[in-house]
């Protein structure tokens, strides 16, 4: 723990703020700029004694749930946050922010991919971007009102989500999506996005309320997939799930065992592309 560091950033930080910025009216006069240390410890949740102390390098370590309430206070950015972390000798929360920009990397991997599908998505299943081959396979995500694009959404009051998936995969893959969806909440409960879409299954899916009160926990790894595609018929495909480094967006990739039938109709719906898919956009992943 940097004393004298954090008592200096605690100080500069609550000087650069005015009521306004932390939605408090303004009072009388002041006679130096900012947040009154009152004010900030009030704004925290924590005794005006204690914060004193940490400005005046007395103070013992804050524990990392009252670290996170002093950046909120303060209106800390990510980096800000971090660093005063680092300044009381404690470790910052990981990162778990919902990317919506996929990384040019990934797009280049995803490119590449021609001859089979693949599609990005984020770790609350929101579909970001589709190759061809994904858009032949599931139909095309983008045609779809942006709330229609998340699959665990789809899946739970959307009933032609599943009907590409025979009948008896639907409890298996119902559980999946509810599983992970669990796990991810829970590793990130202060984004809003995973508390709503949460909220609203609970609200709209008898189904998915029922999973979700067994507490059953599992991110979603690699798995086998059957799709009863319109055009060519059966397809048994296995995932293969590629997760970035924070664990925001996931690179899904669909193969076909070599030699098989499901390969040959694989190259089948690699030829026919769009062409006979009309405005199905079935989207079970």
């Amino acid at each position: 723990m940097d004393r004298p560091a954090l008592a200096d950033f605690l100080r500069r930080s609550r000087e650069r703020l005015n009521t306004a910025d932390v939605g408090l009216p303004d009072g009388a006069r002041r006679r130096t700029p900012g947040l009154r240390r009152e004010e900030v410890a009030g704004l925290a949740g924590m005794s005006v004694d204690y914060y004193t102390r940490l400005e005046q390098q007395r103070g013992p370590r804050p524990s990392p749930q009252l670290l996170a309430a002093l950046a909120r206070a303060l209106r800390l950015g990510d980096d800000e946050r971090d660093h005063l972390f680092h300044l009381s000798g404690q470790q910052p929360p990981q990162h778990h922010h919902v990317a919506d920009h996929v990384r040019p990397g990934l797009l280049l991997i995803l490119d590449r991919l021609w001859d089979t599908p693949a599609q990005i998505i984020s770790d609350l299943g929101d579909v970001l971007v589709q190759n061809p081959m994904s858009r032949a396979l599931w139909g095309d995500a983008n045609g779809r009102p942006p709330e229609q694009r998340n699959l665990i959404r789809r899946w739970f009051t959307d009933t032609a989500a599943r009907a590409v998936m025979p009948a008896e995969d639907h409890e298996r893959l119902g559980r999946s999506h509810v599983a992970h969806l669990r796990a991810v909440a829970a590793a990130r409960p202060e984004d809003r996005r995973a508390e709503r879409l949460v909220a609203e299954l609970l609200a709209r899916s008898p189904e998915f309320a029922a999973y979700w009160a067994e507490h059953d926990v599992g991110l979603r790894r690699s798995d086998v997939k059957r799709i009863v595609h319109p055009v060519v018929g059966l397809l048994e495909l296995s995932c293969e799930v590629l997760v970035t480094d924070g664990g925001e967006q996931r690179l899904l990739v669909y193969t076909a065992e070599p030699g098989s039938v499901t390969a040959e109709r694989l190259e089948l719906l690699r030829v026919v592309g769009l062409q006979d898919l009309g405005t199905r956009d079935s989207v079970t992943r």
